[in-house]
């Protein structure tokens, strides 16, 4: 899987400057985590949410008042978060033999 974490450190740099060098560690972290244990690829396929979990449609009554629209590409680290989320869910349909559709959507 090494090719998945190579082609990603420069995918999402929106930040420049001191934000930047905040964050590459972390980035950096997130990106070399090896997935090797079914327990801890469980986990993190529980702990890291399919879809953005802020979008919702606020309503009244049965009325839509107003729509809050996704808000994960605001995160600054939601690219290595996904990469790793696949990681997992990869790791667990490959190497385990498990079936992942419950951990899809």
């Amino acid at each position: 899987m090494s090719f998945i974490t190579s082609a990603s450190p420069q995918t999402n740099l929106k930040f420049q400057g001191p934000i930047e060098n905040i964050l590459r560690p972390v980035r950096q972290w997130l990106e070399s985590i090896e997935i090797q244990d079914s327990k801890v690829a469980k986990l993190l396929c529980k702990l890291i949410p399919s879809q953005c979990p802020f979008e919702r449609d606020i309503q009244v009554f049965g009325r839509t008042l107003f729509h809050i629209p996704p808000m994960c590409k605001l995160n600054p680290v939601y690219d290595q978060l996904m990469m790793l989320r696949f990681r997992a869910l990869t790791f667990l349909a490959d190497v385990c033999g498990e079936d992942i559709t419950q951990y899809c959507c």
